[in-house]
């Protein structure tokens, strides 16, 4: 299905989408779509090189990611308000 589209394709697709976002919010979205494809690309590579078990680490240490486990969060709920 998708193996089929020519110029004329790619064409009326960018025009589609010049039309649906507008010129001046293109360069944002494709600049956010780098940064995720950016960030997904490290994570595979650093998943590849340590494996499976190590995930929640390298996550927290390559993005600056603070994960809370389950104990502290339900103790911080149980606050007096």
């Amino acid at each position: 299905m998708f193996g089929k589209l020519g110029a004329p394709e790619i064409v009326l697709l960018l025009v589609v989408t010049v039309l649906l976002f507008g010129a001046k919010r293109l360069p944002g979205i494709a600049r956010s779509l780098g940064q995720s494809l950016r960030i997904i690309k490290s994570e595979t590579s650093a998943l590849r090189e340590t494996g499976p078990a190590d995930t929640t680490s390298s996550a927290q240490t390559a993005h600056g990611l603070r994960l809370v486990p389950d104990d502290a969060r339900a103790g911080a709920d149980t606050g007096d308000r």
